[in-house]
């Protein structure tokens, strides 16, 4: 039995940013007066006035992406194939035992907006916290952005996993991965100017291209990262099942036994 229940997600919710204008959710509330004719068609003469309250009921519809709020990203979103040329799984494949393991939190805030994390890296802080990866730990990565969420800047914060650092974690086993940021990448505004330079389409989306030659999972939009320590909890993120596609909505927990 776990004693402690740590949220780990963001809201869905209208007028925070959470993501780029144009891939923003939308959510159309109504309350329980504004139902009434939709409760009243399945009952021909039923009046407002014969319920309790003379409430129907509460519902919303609701406008996303895959990828809004805190999902998991399946090998699908990220290419066609993974694991060198076998067909990439999508969100409803992926294998339930990925999504509740023990996990492990890299505190990567120090990193300015931009950095690429390298293997060094991710090396180091492993050493830091004194944790020797193992198959099938969830790794979690904490960088600036979790305190900019709702802020302006959101998507455009915090640091990014580069190929050698992602690869670093897959070839010790590890299937999914997660950070509070907007992007397992670096944030597409510093990725830009660095192929602006030197024109390298291999610094495009580098980290979520691993999943090509070890097909793996990725959490995004994380949240609370900070208040969770290095290791000792499990973390749950079961996604949303949804046939062929590239991501589900998941609401992430970290467990406490």
């Amino acid at each position: 039995m776990f004693k402690k229940i740590v949220d780990l997600s963001i809201f869905l919710e209208n007028d925070v940013i959470s993501d780029p204008p144009a891939f923003a959710p939308r959510i159309h509330y109504m309350n329980h007066s504004e139902s009434f004719g939709r409760l009243a068609q399945f009952f021909p003469g039923l009046k407002a006035e014969d319920l309790p309250d003379g409430e129907a009921w509460a519902v919303e519809k609701v406008e996303l992406s895959t990828h809004n709020g805190t999902h998991l990203d399946a090998p699908w979103h990220f290419a066609s194939t993974m694991n060198h040329g076998e067909p990439a799984i999508t969100i409803d494949e992926v294998p339930l035992e990925w999504c509740l393991q023990p996990g492990v939190k890299l505190d990567f805030r120090h990193f300015e907006d931009g950095y690429v994390v390298q293997a060094a890296d991710v090396a180091a802080e492993l050493k830091r916290i004194g944790h020797t990866l193992k198959p099938l730990e969830i790794v979690v990565i904490n960088t600036r952005a979790g305190s900019r969420y709702g802020k302006p800047d959101f998507v455009q914060s915090g640091c990014g996993m580069g190929y050698g650092a992602t690869m670093y974690l897959l070839e010790r086993g590890v299937r999914v991965t997660g950070t509070d940021a907007w992007s397992w990448d670096a944030p597409f505004q510093y990725t830009a100017e660095r192929y602006k330079q030197d024109k390298d389409p291999a610094v495009i989306w580098e980290g979520h291209k691993a999943g090509r030659d070890i097909g793996y999972c990725h959490l995004e939009k994380l949240h609370n990262l900070e208040v969770l320590p290095p290791n000792g909890f499990f973390l749950s993120c079961f996604p949303a099942k949804i046939r062929g596609g590239s991501a589900g909505w998941t609401r992430a927990v970290a467990l406490f036994q």
